[in-house]
C-alpha cells in the first residue's frame, strides 16, 4: 500500500545523501556508537538525515557548523532512538539553538513561605515544554565518548520526559514495561543519592551529584550515563540500568562489554 510519509522518507534520503568518508569520520568522533552492528549504523545514517532535515539548527554568534558537525550532533541525537521505532518520540519541538558556550539563564522560584527569587545562572543546555532545546556548541563537541557525559543525550531525554506532559522522570512506557518497576527502581536510587548528599554535599558520588536535583533530571543524567558510562550507572543502580535498556530496548554495557573483551586495550584508549 502506497504511504506518503514512506515516499516522502525516501525523496529526503535520496536528495541528501551522506558522503560515505564524511560518516566515518564523525563515526571517529563518537566512539560510544563502536560496536553498533551494520544495520544499525544505516539507520542511524539514515535518522541523521531526516532529523537534520525536520529540525531547524540556529547557531549563534561564535558557532559555525559544517557537514560533518551538524552530523555530530544529529548522531548524538538519534542514538537513544536506535530501536524505539517509527514513532515521532521528539515531538513538540522544530528548533535546537546553539550558543558557542555556557549561557545565563534566567530562573524563578518561589519559596515555601511565598517568596519569590529571581536570578541568572549559567547553563550548558535547556528543554523547554513545546519549545527549543538549547545547548553549548563547546559541550557538545565533549561528548561523543564513554566518559560519562553528554550534552545532547541528556537534554533530548528531556524532551523524551516531556512526552507525558512536565518533565517529572517518567517517559512514556512500553507496553509490557511495569510503572511499578520504574518508580521503584527510579525512587529508590534517587533517595539513595540524596541521602548520601544530605550526609556529605562534596562527596564524589558514583554519578553526577546533579542528578539528584529532581527526577527529571535524575531520568537525564542516568540517560545521559547509559549510553556515555554504562559500566557506572550498573554498577551504582543495576535496577535503574536495567529499566533503562527495557526503555532504550538497548544494552551498551553489553556492548561496551564486547569492545573490551574483543579489544583488550579498548578501555585505556577510550576512558
Amino acid at each position: 500500500m502506497w504511504s506518503f510519509s514512506a515516499w516522502r522518507r525516501r525523496r529526503t534520503l535520496a536528495r541528501y545523501p551522506v558522503d560515505e568518508q564524511l560518516w566515518q569520520a564523525v563515526r571517529q568522533q563518537l566512539p560510544l556508537l563502536d560496536g553498533i552492528s551494520d544495520d544499525e549504523d544505516r539507520w542511524l545514517r539514515e535518522a541523521c538525515v531526516l532529523f537534520l532535515h525536520h529540525k531547524h539548527l540556529t547557531t549563534l554568534p561564535g558557532v559555525t557548523l559544517d557537514d560533518g558537525q551538524r552530523l555530530l550532533l544529529a548522531a548524538q541525537a538519534q542514538l537513544p532512538l536506535l530501536h524505539l521505532g517509527e514513532l515521532n518520540w521528539y515531538q513538540g519541538f522544530h528548533e535546537i539553538i546553539l550558543y558557542p558556550d555556557d549561557f545565563k539563564s534566567p530562573q524563578r522560584h518561589r519559596d515555601a513561605s511565598g517568596v519569590e527569587h529571581v536570578w541568572d545562572a549559567e547553563h550548558s543546555g535547556e528543554a523547554w515544554q513545546q519549545g527549543p532545546v538549547i545547548m553549548a556548541w563547546d559541550g557538545v563537541l565533549a561528548g561523543g565518548g564513554w566518559d560519562a557525559y553528554n550534552l545532547v543525550i541528556h537534554e533530548l531525554a528531556h524532551k523524551l520526559d516531556m512526552l507525558n506532559g512536565d518533565a517529572n522522570g517518567l517517559p512514556p512506557l512500553h507496553a509490557g514495561m511495569r510503572m511499578q518497576d520504574w518508580a521503584e527502581a527510579m525512587q529508590q536510587a534517587y533517595d539513595d543519592l540524596n541521602r548520601q548528599l544530605d550526609a556529605d554535599p562534596e562527596l564524589e558520588t558514583a554519578i553526577d551529584p546533579y542528578a539528584a536535583e529532581n527526577p527529571a533530571e535524575f531520568f537525564a543524567v542516568t540517560s545521559e550515563y547509559f549510553f556515555s558510562a554504562p559500566d557506572l550507572l550498573h554498577e551504582a543502580y543495576p535496577k535503574v540500568y536495567q529499566q533503562l535498556v527495557l526503555f532504550y530496548r538497548q544494552d551498551p554495557l553489553a556492548r561496551l562489554a564486547r569492545l573490551q573483551r574483543e579489544h583488550p586495550d579498548y578501555r585505556q584508549q577510550h576512558a
